[in-house]
């Protein structure tokens, strides 16, 4: 183990989002970033920037021996997680992955489990959970401001790369899916999942997407995932029965809005005829909006990843919270083989222990 005050961390993967970890590792003081691992080593020594004190190297296995490099942080395809993770944590090192945890919830499984038995922090970059908008959702519904949740919609789109070897499902639910595991109270736990999908395109996998995710007591999610729309919508609206939020990630004037608006209905303990012949109100009130700090969350990220090293306990974003989003996605794949049919979530998985 690291014997300095800062934790030492190697980064293996310099493709696309290892560049943003090593950067937000380096810029905190909680870290020293110690190797970048990459098959392509010129790309790796770009991604270290010249550094003398960082180890550019093509070998996991030789970074692993390192007794300076107390985790790991994994940014390489989804297909390769389970791999690495499991080797960095039979070699004692604490493990960050990037969404998705793992290409199955049995690999997810696995890694989990190991981690668990070797008293190692396992955490899944869920990099949304620490934006300051999301940070203050998760607040407003355990306060609970919002009231009981009663539905959920969320609506990523825009003209997106077409990935070679994933739907837009497992490229961008992932995100709203990790978000909802956040905010619910008890993590993301729905009762069935039905997925719908669309190939316009003839590209051989879904390019347009719609979850449907009835949750418990008659609450509803719904994800709308879309690699076609010319235009981009990063937007949740999470409905409460005394107060709506609306989260619209591409206005940084007023990303979060809280409307005291909604329905009111009478509460009527008779017959369900006396409920459906009972009056319905409205309620208009005032909108306001949180203010918010302006901060990366990739920061936040590496400093809760430090301080469940430190603190010996599970990150905010850990390898149960990977396994929960993981459940929902591969039943997504269920449901489109079943031509749109609810199927089962994984009622095995634990739930966030808040």
């Amino acid at each position: 183990m690291n014997t300095h005050d800062a934790l030492g961390v190697a980064v293996v993967g310099a493709g696309y989002w290892g560049p943003n970890l090593v950067r937000n590792f380096a810029a905190s003081e909680a870290w020293e970033v110690r190797s970048v691992c990459d098959l392509d080593l010129d790309r790796a020594r770009r991604v270290a920037g010249g550094r003398s004190d960082v180890e550019v190297t093509d070998s996991l296995e030789q970074l692993l021996e390192r007794d300076d490099v107390d985790a790991v942080a994994v940014a390489t395809p989804a297909r390769t997680h389970r791999d690495i993770a499991m080797q960095a944590l039979a070699a004692g090192k604490h493990v960050l992955v990037e969404k998705p945890l793992a290409d199955s919830v049995e690999h997810g499984r696995e890694m989990v489990e190991l981690a668990e038995r070797s008293n190692l922090v396992l955490m899944a970059d869920h990099t949304y959970c620490y934006t300051p908008a999301v940070l203050k959702i998760r607040e407003l519904v355990e306060s609970g401001e919002l009231g009981e949740i009663l539905f959920v919609d969320s609506v990523r789109i825009n003209l997106g790369l077409i990935q070679p070897d994933v739907d837009v499902f497992w490229d961008l639910a992932p995100h709203d899916l990790s978000i909802l595991d956040f905010i619910l109270p008890g993590g993301l736990r729905p009762t069935g999942v039905a997925a719908q999908g669309a190939d316009p395109l003839g590209a051989g996998r879904s390019c347009v997407g719609y979850l449907t995710l009835p949750l418990a007591g008659g609450a509803m999610a719904h994800v709308h995932v879309n690699w076609l729309s010319p235009t981009k919508i990063r937007q949740m609206v999470v409905a409460g029965s005394r107060r709506t939020l609306v989260w619209d990630d591409l206005n940084p004037q007023q990303r979060v809005s809280v409307y005291d608006r909604g329905v009111d209905l009478p509460e009527i303990t008779t017959s369900p005829q006396d409920r459906r012949d009972a009056t319905i109100s409205y309620r208009l009130g005032d909108t306001w909006a949180p203010a918010l700090p302006e901060r990366e969350a990739l920061g936040q990220m590496v400093t809760e990843l430090a301080a469940a090293i430190t603190d010996k306990r599970a990150a905010r974003t850990d390898g149960r919270a990977g396994l929960r989003v993981l459940s929902v996605l591969e039943a997504a794949a269920t449901s489109l083989a079943s031509h749109g049919a609810l199927v089962d979530a994984g009622s095995d998985l634990p739930g966030d222990p808040r």
